[in-house]
């Protein structure tokens, strides 16, 4: 059955016991509703689950839900042992001439081309993994045997649920370890082991480094105000409040990020000094200090959670350096915080970068950098290992010409 061509939330509809059904269907990632559906339960094979899956059936599970966790294990074996080769390496053997490619003078140069391929492997994986569908009764109840309580993993991220829906289990999963995320909280060695708690969908500060650049910086001399744009989960604004800039104004034009940071930094017990303001960039005035991190990737999202990973045609980036010199007071900093990942992947080169600081009316007053220590920079599988392996992360201190 197709979903419903109506505006506002979309409908899964499916056959079971003669009758047609139909649901209400939520999708964090965005995702669209299975054009077709059948009704699954422990009698199901992983190998005809797998070739639905592919065929873009969902299948609605009615069995037990540990069995369902193990179906979708069985898949993922499955969708691994499939994992293209994206990788881009010189030398290797063509398929249809059987010879061998001369090796390029740059090892990344092809990495245009093979970034493109990952995230589109990325997104077949997901969309394949993603057609093992849960059935919710209102309330975020699980009626299916062996299901966990599901209700306050899934309340923080959806809000109240006033109506039964269907969504899948892999994000299920996703979101319970997003609320068990929340509730451990995260500890940042910058802020002295103290732990920031990231809901779900906020961008959580698991890399360091550039958090030490942002307590290694020199603050400028009148450090009485600064603005942190972006602010997510409040990190950032939390780490300058504690380093003695008396007021922060914090903005993020996400609700969910905003909240969250609210709760962070009252936490921390920082709410005191830092203003949390719904904003699409700046606040209104002048500050001495300007922060921003936006993100790293000018990519397109594939999924609302991903806007922190990706920036569109570096719109948050070029939108902080357009408007910098605007919002400092004479003799201010600005710090962007970014890695150079982008150049490597040759999305995005120094010279543009460099090239649009300078059309923003700025001049670079220093740097500091620091190299990632995160796991994908030692794990040689990854199909980005040879650009994460060259990565590093930098503090620019711009300042108006």
């Amino acid at each position: 059955m197709t979903a419903s061509p109506s505006a506002g939330p979309a409908t899964l509809y499916w056959i079971e016991a003669g009758e047609e059904r139909h649901a209400l269907w939520r999708s964090e990632s965005g995702g669209q509703p299975p054009r077709r559906v059948v009704v699954a339960d422990d009698t199901m094979s992983a190998d005809s689950a797998y070739r639905l899956a592919n065929e873009g059936t969902g299948l609605l599970w009615r069995g037990d839900f540990q069995n369902a966790r193990q179906l979708l294990q069985a898949l993922t074996r499955r969708m691994d042992k499939k994992k293209p080769d994206v990788k881009g390496r010189a030398g290797k053997k063509t398929a249809a001439a059987g010879k061998t490619v001369a090796k390029r003078a740059d090892p990344l140069e092809d990495f245009p081309h093979a970034f493109h391929m990952h995230r589109q492997a990325r997104a077949q994986r997901a969309r394949v993994l993603n057609m093992i569908l849960l059935p919710f009764e209102a309330g975020h109840v699980l009626p299916l045997r062996r299901a966990p309580d599901v209700r306050e993993a899934c309340e923080q991220a959806h809000g109240p649920a006033t109506q039964p829906y269907v969504a899948s289990l892999r994000e299920l999963l996703g979101l319970i370890g997003a609320w068990q995320w929340r509730e451990q909280g995260v500890p940042v060695p910058a802020l002295g082991g103290a732990r920031i708690h990231p809901w779900y969908g906020v961008y959580s500060p698991v890399r360091g480094e550039y958090l030490d650049l942002v307590a290694q910086a020199p603050l400028p001399a009148d450090h009485g105000l600064a603005y942190d744009i972006g602010t997510g989960t409040g990190v950032i604004a939390a780490l300058l409040a504690r380093r003695g800039v008396a007021r922060v104004v914090a903005t993020d034009q996400d609700a969910r990020a905003l909240a969250c940071a609210r709760e962070n930094l009252a936490r921390l017990g920082c709410g005191d000094r830092v203003q949390v303001e719904q904003a699409d960039l700046f606040p209104a005035g002048r500050a001495p200090l300007v922060v921003c991190n936006p993100p790293w990737v000018p990519a397109k999202p594939s999924a609302p959670v991903e806007y922190a990973v990706y920036d569109p045609d570096s719109r948050m980036l070029r939108g902080f350096l357009d408007g910098l010199a605007a919002h400092l007071t004479p003799g201010g900093e600005g710090w962007l915080i970014v890695s150079d990942l982008a150049e490597h992947l040759r999305l995005r080169s120094r010279e543009t970068l460099l090239e649009w600081i300078a059309h923003a009316g700025l001049e670079v007053a220093g740097r500091l950098d620091a190299r990632p220590s995160h796991g994908k920079v030692r794990d040689t599988e990854d199909a980005l290992h040879a650009a994460r392996s060259r990565e590093v992360t930098s503090l620019w201190r711009l300042r108006a010409r």
